[in-house]
């Protein structure tokens, strides 16, 4: 077992895919599936499961990849102390759902812990596919919500998929409108106030039921539902058609202006916002300060 067949599987998990993975190390991609093959059988295990739908970890990978990760970090060290070599790029990934906070939180740290070199990466994404990047390792954190209807659904595929949910904070749901909307006079908002108003939401793709929706009450029905795939869309559609979404309701002025405000929404549920992480893997130091950064973003906002 060689530093060089770790850095392999490493890049291969980061990239998805060994034929991204093998241009990134400027290989070719049979001799990067040889040299896995090989520590594979050095091992005694198979760190990779090969599907018609592409390469991912399997349970025995996902442990193994903790590890990987660790020798690699310890010996990146040794280079800086004893060579004098220069900082291996920090690499480290987040898919969420569309929230302020998060975004808040992955500026902070960047601040704070980006070094002169890194490779972080950002989705903002849809339920099922922050379920997938965690599992796949692509994401070391996702961000999601639960609730009474749709807790069971997404709980059972944390649990089928050895993931773990870390409650962040509950809050009542809140809807953003703008600032100019009639309804921003309101303190508060009843279901019946928003039915002449555009219902605006993120669009879940392939699974797009109601379980897998973004926004609570998701079986509540329309006279105008509009569906988006990012978040500028959707605020720029709150200004300019009136329309609303809900959510935590928890902003951002620095990174969305004053233009969007947030009014509690009057209905007998809970959103519980939380994080993913692989039950099979450790928090890197990168992984634990987001978390901290996290926890910070949503200091002294409405949480029940």
């Amino acid at each position: 077992m060689t530093l060089q067949q770790l850095k392999y599987v490493i890049e291969t998990v980061h990239c998805g895919s060994m034929n991204e993975a093998a241009k990134k190390l400027f290989i070719s991609q049979p001799s990067l599936s040889n040299a896995i093959k090989e520590l594979e059988n050095e091992l005694g295990i198979q760190i990779f499961l090969r599907t018609n739908k592409g390469t991912v970890l399997s349970v025995e990978g996902g442990e193994f990849l903790g590890y990987a990760r660790q020798v690699i970090e310890q010996a990146a060290l040794l280079e800086q102390r004893y060579f004098n070599s220069k900082p291996a790029p920090q690499n480290f990934s987040v898919s969420t759902q569309h929230y302020a906070f998060a975004v808040n939180a992955f500026v902070s740290l960047m601040k704070a812990h980006g070094g002169d070199e890194y490779q972080y990466t950002l989705k903002e994404s849809r339920t099922y596919e922050i379920i997938e990047d965690v599992k796949n390792l692509r994401s070391e954190i996702g961000i999601l919500y639960l609730s009474s209807f749709n807790s069971k659904v997404i709980k059972k595929l944390i649990r089928e998929n050895d993931l773990q949910f870390h409650l962040l904070f509950e809050t009542k749901p809140y809807i953003f409108v703008s600032k100019d909307n009639p309804l921003a006079e309101k303190k508060e908002v009843y279901l019946e106030d928003l039915e002449d108003y555009p219902y605006l939401s993120f669009d879940q793709g392939e699974y797009n039921s109601f379980y897998f929706s973004e926004e609570i009450l998701s079986t509540v029905t329309h006279k105008k539902d509009i569906k988006v795939s990012d978040r500028a869309t959707l605020f720029n559609l709150l200004i300019g058609l009136d329309g609303y979404t809900i959510s935590t309701g928890i902003l951002s002025v620095d990174l969305n202006g004053t233009n969007i405000i947030s009014i509690p929404l009057m209905v007998e549920e809970t959103m519980s916002v939380g994080w993913l992480s692989h039950k099979n893997i450790t928090l890197s130091k990168l992984g634990a300060l987001y978390i901290e950064a996290l926890e910070h973003a949503i200091t002294g906002y409405h949480i029940v």
